[in-house]
C-alpha cells in the first residue's frame, strides 16, 4: 500500500525507503539513545545484560521514530515554507499524510511490544508517554503557541532515561529522576542556541521561540542560567546520590566547564551565530560524553582500578 501511495514521487524502492527514513528524523536518534544507555548502565550498576540493552535501545528508536514521523506530518505546513525543511519528505510530497501516520503508528506498536515482552511494561509505557507527550504537549499544545515550548517540551526528549533505568529495574529511583532533569535542563541551552542560528526561518512562519519573541539577549540570558543548572546537576549524581564515583565526577566537571566557558562567550556577544553554533555543537558532544561518563564510571572495571590506585596511594602517604 505504502509504495503504492508513493511511486508517483520515486523512482526506485530504495528512495522510498530512504523517504521513510527520513522522516524519523534520524540525527537526533542517536542523542536520544545514549541517554537510555547511560542510565542503564548505572541502574545495572556497570552490569547490563546485552539483550536487554539491545531490546531497550531497539524500543527506544521505535518510539522516537513514531513520534518524529508524526511532528513531520503535523509540522508539514511549515516546513514548505521554510527553504530548510521543504525537500523533506511530506512538503516535497514523497510521502502522503496518511501513509505516515501508518508508519508511525506500526513504529509505535512495535516499539510497545518489544519493549513490554522482552523488558517490562513500566518501559513500554514510558515510551509510549513520550510520544503522547511530544506529540500531544510540545507539537501540539506548545510549540505554535508559547515561547516555553522548548522549556516544557523538553520532558518528552528526556523520558528515555526513564525508559532504560525503568528497563532494568522496572521501577524509577530518585537516581532516575535526577538523569531525567539533567536532560530537561539541558535541552533549553541546546535549541535555543540552534534557534538563534535560524530565527529567521521560525519568524517567518510564525513559530513563537524565544529568540523571535524575546530577541537575542534574553535568550542568551535564559541559556546562561540553565547551562549553569545543568552542571549542577550532572554533579548531584556524586552528591548527595552517590551513584557515580571519581572518574564521573571529574568527566562531567570537565565538561561542564567548557559548556559554561561557551556559554558566557556567547552571554558576552549574543548575537554572535558562530558562537552561537559552537555553543550548539559542544551542547551535544556535552551531553554524548557525559552519558559515557555514567557508562565508563559504572564498570566494575573501573571501580577496582580507582580503589587499586586509592590503595596504592594511602600505602605511599602511609
Amino acid at each position: 500500500m505504502i509504495e503504492t501511495n508513493v511511486s508517483r514521487h520515486h523512482q526506485t524502492f530504495l528512495e522510498v525507503v530512504q523517504s521513510y527514513y527520513l522522516l524519523t528524523k534520524p540525527r537526533i536518534i542517536p542523542l536520544l539513545l545514549i541517554t537510555t544507555a547511560g542510565s542503564m548502565w548505572i541502574a545495572a550498576k556497570g552490569q547490563v545484560d546485552p539483550l536487554l540493552l539491545l531490546v531497550t535501545l531497539a524500543g527506544g528508536t521505535l518510539a522516537a521514530a513514531s513520534a518524529q514521523t508524526i511532528n513531520c506530518v503535523y509540522d508539514r505546513d511549515i516546513d514548505y515554507d521554510m527553504e530548510r525543511t521543504r525537500h523533506r519528505p511530506l512538503p516535497s510530497g514523497k510521502v502522503q499524510s496518511r501513509d505516515a501516520l501508518i508508519f508511525a503508528a506500526v513504529l509505535a506498536i512495535l516499539s510497545f511490544t518489544l519493549l513490554s515482552v522482552f523488558a517490562n511494561l513500566l518501559s513500554a509505557l514510558l515510551a509510549m508517554s513520550g510520544i503522547v507527550f511530544y506529540v500531544l504537549i510540545y507539537t501540539h499544545l506548545l510549540k505554535r503557541h508559547s515561547t516555553q515550548n522548548i522549556v516544557i517540551g523538553g520532558a518528552a526528549g528526556a523520558i528515555p532515561a526513564l525508559v532504560g533505568w525503568a528497563a532494568v529495574t522496572g521501577t524509577l529511583s530518585w537516581a532516575a529522576w535526577l538523569i531525567f532533569a539533567i536532560v530537561f535542563v539541558w535541552t533549553p541551552p541546546h535549541f535555543w542556541a540552534l534557534a538563534l542560528m535560524i530565527r529567521d526561518d521560525y519568524a517567518k512562519v510564525g513559530i513563537p521561540m524565544l529568540p523571535v519573541v524575546a530577541g537575542a539577549k534574553a535568550t542568551v540570558q535564559q541559556i546562561w542560567y540553565y547551562t549553569l543548572i545543568t552542571v549542577l546537576a550532572s554533579l548531584l549524581l556524586i552528591y548527595p546520590l552517590h551513584e557515580t564515583g571519581f572518574i564521573y565526577g571529574a568527566i562531567a566537571a570537565s565538561l561542564g566547564a567548557v559548556f559554561i566557558h561557551k556559554a558566557w562567550k556567547l552571554l558576552q556577544n549574543p548575537e554572535d551565530k558562530p558562537t552561537a553554533k559552537a555553543l550548539f555543537l559542544y551542547s551535544i558532544s556535552y551531553m554524548m560524553l557525559l552519558c559515557l561518563g555514567m557508562v565508563v564510571d559504572s564498570l566494575p572495571i573501573t571501580h577496582h582500578a580507582v580503589n587499586f590506585a586509592v590503595s596504592k596511594l594511602h600505602l605511599l602517604v602511609g
